[in-house]
């Protein structure tokens, strides 16, 4: 997992940012941070930035070389020669800095980032941190891919829609970084005949304007292959060891660009497949499926490694970061990112890579995440990206279940053969003797018994294993047909089954279920495959929710939304069971959606910056279905609302943002980001710091406290014009609009500002909903808005270190009247040694069930325990793990439960050992701690727990401060902490306590670290 190593990313970009008509800011970084910990590398392999700006970056400042950063509306080329020669800069700086510490070079990063990835050791790695001109060390990380026609439902196909105006995506390029790429699908099949633009073979690419790709060939992938359409292909897997790393570990896989999962030909035949291509499995015609942009050329950059039933795809860093850093040299105007990414930073490699690419003039799609539907499982939250929540669309496969008491239970299925009349069985009653009972209730394959199974329908409940290998156990098992039953809340899907298979929801789950456990004679009837028009959009239950952890919801995500359940394209057969075409559900399948409409407005307005795009897209979305329902849910379900891409055409208004905007929102994420000189530079400038005023299509206020004034500006790219503003106010929220009229030229821009108050009605600790929206004629230009009322505005927790010190931190009112500050602590840390055996499972649940809880501490298989008791009076209750404070390269993870009612309290389970537990005004109670050995670098661990009990009655002797007396609605004012008399070498945690005239009101950690 990535580390820190000294102010993650001091932006390299600080080196020659230059303001028009100012001075430029300064160069000098700001390392007052550097040293820090660097976590080991699962692989061995480092991702090391420098400090010098990247291609689409550099300005020219060094003497004897030229700039190479791109005009606007230009992309770079890096077969010139100022390009080559500050490339040869930037790598021979590589390699002076790792020739000193010595280590493998992997891949140079120049074009988008810059730096480099080597295989190293941990100490090879600290080494290097303190050289000139490194910036930032991390380990290397794997990610995950986040995995009807469309086209009709968005409305692209209509009378007057894009399509019928020739608005097609042609030759927008679009980058697909994902699991590689079929070059049979047709969906990829040549052009020749329809704009020919020839073939340079000495140079290896297609003549195609800006375009400098190429065909990489490898196993069973021959340059040839690329065409007209597929007009580049690459392969990156440095991070697996190379072509021997993944023959010896994955060789079922083609070590070239060819797709081996179809994830990655799935994103790319929904992005940019061509159109009307026939869509047929097993007999079975689905239809015509079309890419949102067809007339697109695609480029496919394989940087995620299939395991070998095709069910996942994974890739780590540094292979996406080249990915990315290749696509922009290459020249690609879209990039699809349907990749898992971080929930709480805006400083990853991959997202600094996407930011430079985005200056470039690249428009980034990336999905959500599909942890949903909890709060605050958004990923991907940088503002330079367009995050995309996956919906529903109108194309529904129905299917019904006729029990033999006549019961009739809706649900999905695409087979039209339908089963039966045939007993029924449940799963959990009909498994072979010895296998384990969870695994026959989820209908694993060859868990199921063929003497009682064969001719009949199996119920299956659904949950782990991919859906459709739940009908492969009971085709397996001689069984006709299956009914796969949610057992909760969740969407249901129209999978292609090894039998015919109804999805029931957990309504009809339960009741089937019934009906077969206690019936004399179960019976059941299936029948399918009868398209049926559905009510849509809907979120689906497993896209990722806001608010977004990153900036403290001062930015609203996710941006839009887009189909992402039972998309049908194009996909790999190696992975699909041999099929050319599926239907894949995920916020992946959404995100193309997204790019590939991206590359219809890169057509239609070629001069649309990528933020341009993003709020064309916005704040044309809809947030009605189309029966003129409101979509269910708010705003941190389905962003803007759903994509309609025939209005983002000519939206009338936009926001935009470009590179200081975006430097200066990062400076307001951190002092460390950027050289403090830099951040005061921008803000004199009047770029704004607080992400609440980031010139965005949306309004959110993570922390409302009495009123707040946000700024935004809008471009007219339509005619001339006069709009003036409605709002929908939040409820208890009263909004004024300054001024409430604007009268814009065509490309005029100018400025407003919107003032939220609270008032006595609002509900405070509560998101509340609302829009603002421009209007003229045809045009209504709609941000939403998503505000937290709050008594007052302060940091959750503030960090100092040293055994004497101070910190200072603001307090912003919402109310008038009273107000005390008051210090509780600092404690030290509790310290629990211990050691944890591998859990050969990685499962909790499973590593519970091992356990003898005859008397404590408990003997289980993978957990020790700890009880830790919590005394009356406590305020902040916490439990920790450190990666510092492991004896190896170890993955634990964190459980805390309540030993008198055995209530669970709350768990930890990151990539690593930095977990945390907290409770806030805890219950006087003996707390039950598992460290679960999720993953040792050996047969165990040796750890250390720390706990702290902050006590909730005020006073401190060791912690005093400065705040002030009363409170002023609006008014900000700083408190300031200072400690004295701290040991060396502890863990101390405290609170600042927050009080209005009836009590505590909310709470500031303090944590000061001397160790």
């Amino acid at each position: 997992m990535y580390r820190k190593i000294f102010s993650m990313f001091s932006l390299v970009l600080v080196l020659a940012v230059t303001f028009s008509a100012v001075s430029p800011v300064s160069a000098q970084l700001s390392l007052k941070s550097k040293g820090g910990e660097i976590t080991e590398s699962p692989n061995g392999i480092y991702i090391i930035q420098m400090i010098d700006n990247p291609v689409v970056a550099y300005e020219g400042d060094t003497k004897g070389l030229k700039a190479t950063a791109p005009k606007k509306g230009q992309k770079i080329d890096p077969n010139s020669p100022a390009v080559i020669d500050y490339v040869s800069y930037l790598t021979s700086k590589h390699d002076n800095a790792l020739a000193k510490v010595g280590g493998q070079k992997i891949y140079d990063y120049v074009y988008s980032f810059n730096g480099f990835a080597a295989k190293m050791s941990l100490g090879q790695a600290k080494k290097l941190s303190g050289i000139d001109g490194v910036i930032t060390i991390n380990a290397d990380e794997l990610h995950t891919m986040d995995t009807s026609t469309t086209p009709d439902f968005l409305g692209l196909t209509a009378d007057g829609g894009l399509w019928d105006m020739g608005v097609t995506g042609e030759d927008v390029i679009i980058g697909i970084v994902d699991s590689g790429i079929w070059p049979e699908a047709a969906s990829f099949s040549d052009r020749t005949g329809t704009n020919p633009n020839g073939v340079n073979e000495k140079l290896g690419y297609h003549q195609i304007p800006g375009w400098h790709g190429k065909c990489t060939p490898g196993e069973e992938f021959n340059a040839s292959m690329c065409n007209q359409k597929l007009i580049g292909a690459q392969y990156f897997n440095a991070g697996y060891g190379g072509n021997a790393g993944i023959d010896a570990n994955r060789p079922w896989e083609f070590n070239s660009p060819r797709d081996y999962n179809g994830h990655g030909t799935h994103t790319a035949s929904t992005s940019g497949g061509n159109a009307g291509v026939p869509a047929e499995v097993g007999g079975v015609p689905l239809g015509n499926i079309s890419g949102m942009a067809p007339r697109a050329r695609i480029a496919a950059y394989k940087a995620l490694w299939s395991n070998e039933d095709g069910s996942q795809s994974s890739g780590f860093t540094v292979d996406l970061v080249a990915a990315i850093d290749q696509a922009v040299a290459d020249g690609v105007d879209v990039i699809n990112y349907s990749i898992s990414g971080s929930t709480t930073s805006f400083d990853n490699s991959v997202s600094i890579s996407f930011l430079f690419a985005t200056r470039a003039g690249v428009f980034v799609s990336a999905s959500a995440g599909n942890n949903g539907p909890g709060a605050s499982t958004v990923a991907h939250n940088s503002p330079w990206q367009t995050t995309v929540a996956a919906g529903t669309h109108d194309r529904y496969y129905a299917g019904t279940v006729t029990l033999g008491d006549g019961s009739v239970y809706f649900g999905a299925s695409i087979d039209s053969r339908g089963a039966g009349p045939a007993d029924l069985v449940y799963s959990a009653n009909v498994g072979l003797a010895g296998a384990d009972p969870t695994e026959v209730r989820l209908c694993y394959p060859g868990t199921l018994d063929p003497a009682q199974v064969a001719g009949k329908i199996v119920l299956c409940d659904r949950g782990v294993i991919a859906r459709v290998d739940k009908s492969l156990a009971v085709m397996l098992a001689g069984g006709i047909g299956s009914i796969l039953a949610n057992t909760g809340p969740s969407s249901i899907n129209a999978d292609l089954h090894y039998v015919p298979t109804v999805h029931v929801d957990h309504v009809a789950g339960a009741a089937i279920r019934t009906y077969a456990t206690t019936a004399a004679s179960p019976t059941a009837t299936l029948t399918g495959g009868e398209f049926q028009q559905a009510e849509a959009p809907a979120v689906a239950s497993f896209s990722s929710r806001g608010p977004a952890l990153a900036g403290a919801g001062d930015l609203l995500k996710p941006d839009i939304m887009a189909p992402g359940v039972d998309v049908l394209a194009a996909v790999a057969p190696p992975g699909n069971n041999g099929r050319s075409f599926d239907f894949y559900s995920g916020t992946s399948m959404s995100a193309p959606h997204i790019a590939g409409i991206a590359a219809l407005m890169k057509d239609a307005h070629p001069d649309w910056s990528p933020m341009m795009i993003k709020s064309a897209l916005m704040t044309t979305a809809s947030t009605m279905t189309n029966m003129d329902n409101p979509i269910p849910g708010n705003y941190f379900g389905y962003g803007a609302g759903q994509v309609v891409p025939n209005s983002a055409d000519d939206p009338g208004l936009v926001y935009n943002s470009g590179w200081n905007d975006w430097l200066a929102f990062l400076c307001g994420q951190g002092t460390a980001l950027l050289s403090a000189n830099t951040c005061n530079t921008l803000a004199g400038r009047g770029y704004a710091l607080d992400a609440s005023d980031l010139n965005y299509p949306s309004i959110a206020i993570g922390a409302l406290a009495g009123l707040q004034t946000v700024k935004r500006t809008v471009t007219n790219v339509g005619p001339a014009a006069t709009y003036h503003v409605s709002v929908t106010p939040p409820a208890g929220i009263d909004v004024t609009v300054d001024p409430a009229e604007l009268t814009l030229a065509k490309g005029e821009s100018a400025s407003y500002f919107v003032t939220f108050t609270a008032t006595s009605s609002a509900v405070l600790n509560q998101y509340t909903f609302g829009s603002l929206t421009w209007s003229h004629g045809p045009h209504n230009v709609t941000s939403p808005i998503a505000l937290y009322p709050v008594a007052i505005a302060v940091p959750a927790e503030v960090h100092g270190s040293g055994t004497t010190g101070s910190l200072s931190f603001d307090v912003t009112f919402g109310y008038t009247g009273d107000y005390t500050a008051a210090p509780h602590g600092l404690v030290a840390a509790d310290m629990h040694t211990g050691n944890v055996i591998d859990d050969p499972a990685d499962d909790i649940d499973a590593a519970l069930a091992t356990c003898d809880w005859s008397s404590f501490p408990y003997d289980c298989v993978g957990i020790t325990w700890f009880q830790i008791t919590i005394p009356a009076d406590t305020a902040y209750a916490r439990f920790s793990l450190f990666d510092a404070y492991t004896d190896g390269n170890d993955d634990l993870d964190l459980y805390v439960w309540r030993l008198s009612n055995g209530a669970f309290v709350g768990g930890s389970g990151s990539g690593t050992s930095a977990e945390q537990v907290d409770v806030v005004f805890p219950a006087a109670d003996v707390y039950e701690v598992a460290v679960h050995g999720w993953g040792t670098d050996g047969p165990d661990a040796n750890f250390t727990l720390f706990s702290w009990a902050v006590p909730a009655s005020p006073g401190s002797s060791n912690m005093t401060l400065t705040a002030p007396a009363s409170a002023t609605l609006g008014a900000t004012e700083s408190i300031t902490v200072d400690w004295s008399g701290l040991d060396s070498g502890t863990k101390y945690l405290g609170a600042v306590s927050h009080s209005d005239a009836g009590g505590i009101i909310d709470l500031t950690l303090v944590s000061v670290y001397t160790d």
